[in-house]
């Protein structure tokens, strides 16, 4: 979309890492905790976007968006999923596969 992060109009990088006021835009808890005036907060916030994010990342990020599913670690997925009350992560691609049941091996269940 753009090379970095203050060419991009609608963004609040500006506002953020510059430090220019905004009628729209008011500081959030986690800005403030990135130091403890408005000058670090800026500089600090502006550590933040001096790399690039890896394509792996970013294909993980479309990933999930595109998916509506959640990214984070394993537990963090297992306590979106619980608290939520449904999946949060793909299934598996393809059919569930065959298992035989019992003692005939003519009769198969299928497994999830």
């Amino acid at each position: 979309m753009v090379n970095v992060p203050e060419d991009y109009p609608w963004s609040s990088y500006r506002i953020n890492a510059e430090g220019r006021l905004s009628s729209l835009i008011t500081p959030h808890p986690t800005y403030m905790a990135l130091g403890e005036n408005t000058e670090k907060c800026c500089i600090n916030y502006r550590g933040l976007f001096r790399s690039q994010i890896e394509l792996s990342t970013i294909d993980d990020i479309r990933s999930a968006t595109n998916g509506n599913y959640v990214l984070g670690s394993e537990d963090y997925k297992k306590q979106v999923e619980k608290s939520l009350n449904r999946r949060v992560s793909p299934k598996s691609a393809g059919r569930p596969k065959k298992q035989q049941s019992g003692s005939d091996p003519n009769f198969i269940t299928w497994n999830e």
